[in-house]
């Protein structure tokens, strides 16, 4: 099966604030970003199309596929919980020096740690191996597809976060 990771478009918030599974608004570069992933993705034919449901991605998907489109949310990014809208430089405490030793394994105050995101993005791609899809489009976010990726090249859950994902990258791998 292949798998085409498509990250959703820049975001209309300031790079200093924390926002997960907030639903943010899109940059008003939008359309432009959206007809490059589109020209990328020309002549390429989906069985399945899923998406995170937060707007960035939901709006993405839409303009990128007329098919229907499965909103699923294991693809949500990680809930930051308290943390949400907050800004990154006025988090501190235990709680928060943990969490930024141990993403992993760490949850936010009433979050998500990243292994709990990564069991239910898990989770999803094991309904997928049961399925007889051959190519499948999957757009969600930066955390979910690293996830995705250290899952599919079999690496370590704490080197998730060595390669950038860039907003609106596409990448293509096999499951």
């Amino acid at each position: 099966m292949n798998l085409y990771l498509i990250r959703h478009t820049k975001v209309d918030i300031n790079p200093d604030i924390c926002y997960g599974q907030s639903d943010v608004e899109l940059a008003d570069s939008f359309l432009e970003e959206a007809e490059i992933i589109q020209k990328q993705l020309h002549g390429k034919q989906f069985d399945k199309v899923f998406s995170s449901p937060l707007s960035r991605c939901r709006k993405l998907s839409e303009y990128l596929f007329k098919s229907e489109i499965k909103y699923d949310n294991r693809l949500m990014e990680l809930n930051f919980g308290d943390w949400e809208l907050k800004k990154w430089d006025n988090l501190s405490g235990s709680q928060f020096n943990n969490w930024c030793t141990d993403f992993v394994n760490t949850s936010c105050p009433n979050g998500e740690s990243f292994i709990d995101l990564h069991n239910r993005v898990n989770d999803l791609l094991n309904d997928l191996k049961n399925q007889s899809h051959l190519n499948v489009a999957i757009i969600a976010h930066g955390g979910v597809i690293r996830s995705l990726l250290v899952h599919i090249q079999n690496k370590e859950l704490k080197d998730a976060f060595k390669r950038e994902i860039k907003y609106g990258e596409i990448l293509n791998c096999t499951l």
